[in-house]
């Protein structure tokens, strides 16, 4: 299928998803997000296809969202088309925020198209992984964050840079990043909005590893490859318990890990495993 701003390629099991927007240095705009959710799904039913890899036409990964519809929005609301600021009886921003939540629509009308792309990747069924060779900002670098693995270039740049235009993260990174670095680590980034390099990423635990620019690319389609090869049942279900354990006790975790222990018993490719040991060679999996 033919898209405006990313390209795709499937390269033995290994589903490259370039974002493609040079013009913007891949700005994640309505229609880009259109285009990756479509592709995503399509991803997610597709067999032979097994393993993401999402990476940026050079020299970026994504330069975050598309800063020029927030102009419009603006005068939207000074035009009395959205809420604007009421300074009488203003109170502290925890308090509205939660105000506003309680009285909040229906979800989709609380969230832009970008912030939906963080969501789909997290949720997918399938390994991912960001290739970041380049400005991963904003809505970027919580795109990067929602794949399963982050691999990074050296001259690779990630920044939470809402504040800076007086924004908070909606892209679920104020979930993600607290869970991979701490806390502090969160706070200090996501209130100054600093840029770091791909050597600090790595150090803080947001990138599993980096490389030398030149390198990025074939270091990431080897690991994707490796994936792909691999009894693809098994790392979804790594995935969902890894996912779900966030949230349950030590013996919840356990009994979930059972169940799907018992389904994974009875795939194609644990019988294949056994009878490779057995017979003293490389499985073959097949992903079922």
């Amino acid at each position: 299928m033919a898209y405006e701003f990313i390209q795709t390629e499937n390269r033995e099991g290994v589903f490259i998803v370039t974002m493609h927007d040079p013009a913007t240095r891949n700005a994640l705009g309505p229609q880009m997000a259109d285009e990756l959710i479509e592709c995503l799904d399509n991803f997610e039913d597709d067999p032979s296809a097994r393993v993401l890899l999402l990476t940026g036409t050079e020299p970026s990964f994504c330069s975050g969202a598309n800063v020029r519809g927030f102009s419009q929005q603006i005068q939207d609301r000074e035009a009395g088309k959205g809420d604007g600021p009421d300074a009488s009886g203003e109170p502290l921003p925890w308090g509205k925020m939660e105000s506003k939540y309680a009285s909040r629509g229906q979800k989709v009308a609380l969230g832009g198209q970008a912030s939906r792309v963080p969501l789909r990747i997290h949720n997918l069924q399938k390994p991912s992984i960001a290739a970041v060779n380049g400005h991963a900002i904003g809505v970027g670098m919580g795109v990067a964050l929602a794949c399963d693995i982050r691999y990074a270039a050296e001259g690779a740049v990630f920044s939470e840079a809402f504040s800076r235009m007086g924004l908070i993260p909606g892209d679920g990174s104020c979930w993600q990043l607290p869970r991979l670095i701490g806390m502090s680590n969160t706070l200090l980034i996501q209130y100054t909005g600093d840029r770091i390099d791909g050597a600090e990423a790595y150090r803080l635990g947001i990138a599993s590893k980096v490389f030398p620019d030149g390198e990025l690319m074939d270091a990431s389609v080897e690991l994707a490859t490796r994936l792909a090869k691999g009894a693809t049942q098994s790392l979804a279900l790594i995935k969902y318990l890894v996912h779900k354990s966030l949230s349950m006790d030590f013996e919840e975790a356990l009994d979930l890990a059972h169940v799907a222990q018992e389904q994974v018993r009875k795939t194609e490719d644990h019988k294949e495993a056994v009878q490779a040991f057995l017979e003293k060679r490389p499985a073959e999996f097949k992903g079922r």
